[in-house]
Formats: C-alpha cells, sequence, structure tokens
C-alpha cells in the first residue's frame, strides 16, 4: 500500500489539474512521459502520475496510448486544447445572457473579463457546437434605470482589499451630512442591490459593520494593515433584514395593503426573504414582512402611490403621511 506524499515544505502537492496540465502540454508538444521524473517534479509518486494519465484517457476521453518502442505515452492524434468543462449550448446560452446583463453594470470588471471567460468556455468544448451568437445578441436585451456609476478602480482596490483582508482609507461623503469624512475600514464584501454597489465593512471607530455607497467613496488607499474577518460574518444574514441594503437592527412588523391593480404586481415579484401575502376576495392582498429598518421600504411604499396604504407599524403609517403632506405642500 502507497504512503501519503509528504507535504511540501510551507504547502502542499500541486493540485491534480495542474499536473495533468503539464501532461496534456508535453503529449501535445511529442516530448517523453516520464512518470518517475514528473512525480519527484510535482512530489507525488509515479503511480500518481500513471492514475492522471488514465483519468485523462478514460474520463477526459482524450487518445493516450503507450507507445512501447520510444518508452513513453503519446497522443494517437492532434489535440488542441485541454478540455476542462463539457457544457452544454444551453449553458453556454445562460452565460451569453448573464455576460449581457453584467455588461449593464458599468464601472465593474466583469463586461470585459465575462467576455474573454466566455470564449475561453467555448474554446474548451469537446465537440463542435454551432450557434449564431449575433441572433442570439437580438433575441435578449436588458434594460437598467439607475445603474450605479461607481468607477472601476474603486471596485478593483475595494475587491483586491477584501481577499487580501487589507484595511482601506477613503473618503466618505454620507447623505445626511455636509463634508465628507475620512473612514479606515476592514471591508469584508460587495453587493449589488437594485442595480448599485455597496461595500459592506467594519468600521472598527464606530464599533460596527456599515455600509458605504461606491459613488459616495473618493480617493480609496490599502494602508497596509491586515485584519481578520470573523468566521461568523455573512453578508446574506447581513442583509436580510433590511428591505433594500441598509438592514438595521431593529424588528418591524410590516403590512402594507395593495388595491387589486397593485396586488396583481405585488405577486409577480419575491420582495424579501420573510414576506407573507394574505389574499382578500375582492383581488387585493396584504403583504407582511419583518424588517430591521423602515427607511427603504417607506420610499418603496411611496412609488405605488394611492394603490398601496400602511397598516403597521404606526410609526411607519404616520412617517408616510407626514411625508404626502410635505409633497402636496410642494405641489402648491
Amino acid at each position: 500500500m502507497l504512503k501519503k506524499n509528504s507535504p511540501r515544505p510551507g504547502g502542499h502537492s500541486r493540485p491534480p489539474l495542474e499536473r495533468m496540465q503539464r501532461l496534456h502540454d508535453l503529449l501535445r508538444n511529442e516530448r517523453p512521459v516520464n512518470c518517475q521524473q514528473l512525480g519527484r517534479e510535482f512530489e507525488v509518486s509515479y503511480k500518481t502520475i500513471q492514475r492522471d494519465l488514465d483519468f485523462m484517457r478514460d474520463r477526459l476521453n482524450l487518445p493516450i496510448e503507450y507507445d512501447p518502442s520510444r518508452y513513453t505515452f503519446r497522443y494517437t492524434e492532434p489535440i488542441d486544447s485541454f478540455p476542462l468543462l463539457q457544457v452544454s449550448e444551453g449553458e453556454i446560452l445562460a452565460l451569453f445572457v448573464a455576460q449581457k446583463v453584467l455588461a449593464q453594470y458599468r464601472g465593474t470588471p466583469f463586461e470585459k473579463t465575462l467576455g474573454s471567460a466566455f470564449q475561453k468556455l467555448t474554446g474548451s468544448l469537446k465537440e463542435e457546437v454551432t450557434f449564431d451568437l449575433g441572433e442570439w445578441g437580438s433575441d435578449y436585451s436588458f434594460r437598467v434605470t439607475g445603474a450605479s456609476a461607481a468607477d472601476l478602480e474603486t471596485f478593483r482596490l475595494l475587491a483586491r482589499a477584501i481577499v487580501q483582508r487589507q484595511q482601506v482609507e477613503f473618503s466618505y461623503h454620507p447623505l445626511r451630512s455636509q463634508t465628507p469624512e475620512t473612514r479606515h475600514v476592514h471591508p469584508y464584501h460587495l453587493a449589488n442591490v437594485d442595480n448599485a454597489w455597496y461595500l459592506l465593512a467594519h468600521d472598527p471607530q464606530r464599533g460596527q459593520i456599515r455600509t458605504f455607497a461606491l459613488p459616495r467613496i473618493r480617493l480609496p488607499k490599502l494602508t497596509g494593515r491586515t485584519f481578520d474577518r470573523p468566521r461568523g460574518f455573512s453578508a446574506e444574514k447581513e442583509l436580510k433584514g433590511g428591505f433594500g441594503v441598509f438592514a438595521g437592527k431593529g424588528k418591524h412588523e410590516v403590512r402594507i395593503h395593495f388595491d387589486p391593480f397593485a396586488a396583481r404586481l405585488v405577486r409577480e415579484r419575491d420582495w424579501h426573504p420573510t414576506q407573507k401575502i394574505r389574499e382578500m376576495k375582492n383581488g387585493s392582498l396584504e403583504l407582511c414582512m419583518t424588517l430591521g429598518a423602515l427607511e427603504e421600504i417607506e420610499r418603496w411604499i411611496l412609488s405605488w402611490g394611492d394603490h398601496a396604504k400602511v397598516l403597521a407599524p404606526a410609526s411607519l403609517a404616520h412617517s408616510v403621511k407626514n411625508r404626502i403632506q410635505t409633497m402636496l405642500k410642494r405641489y402648491r
């Protein structure tokens, strides 16, 4: 029985994919494949290299055979690319649609990099799939209103800081402040909510996780100081309590009545993880949710005009009423 391979100093033996890519390069260029030598190179046993070759032949269907005259393995026919992925036309279509969607978010790295990834994926197919991308392009379109104006370099710097666990310094202009403030934060997560990008970060000075809109971040820079992100952090849990991006720490039981016209539209979407719908006999409905903050739900309710009415909590109903009265004064 073979013993487990000893790990490399400060790490582990390199992954199977790297070994098989190296084997593919040797076979494609008709160079000798020496299992003993490759085993030493990758710090695994020669039998591991043999199993890699068996996997490439039996599972990836690569034309590998042993040539006894040369004491090596070889490809029996030309192979251009290593078959990393096998995807269907439907999966490629789904990726193409995703590319079209993400292209709408200007100011992020996705628009260019997805196009490159799409070409790589189609190039790795084992069998030829014929389709007209131009025709697909005319069949699908996406319109985004109020897309985030986040700066590309800001996005990249924050993404790098999250991966490297580096503290970030930047100037930030809160909505309720007249002047920008300097913040030093530990970036945890980038979230896209309603076509706008936000950074979830721990603010040591305030002792809590704060949400920052990327378009309001100016002059970001890495400080070089690292931090440990808590194991229990979950962006999903952090955002769950809010109707939009601001979660809050409260627990508000919200009930909203929608008339029959609006009810048809409300039923067509999932608005919040905690939502419950109570149907009425006349076709109207009550939408119930548990929220941590009320600011964003107030703006959403106002967007429905006279098709929606707040039933609870009383504080939200009172706030919406005051907002409507203020709006009426502006139009007098």
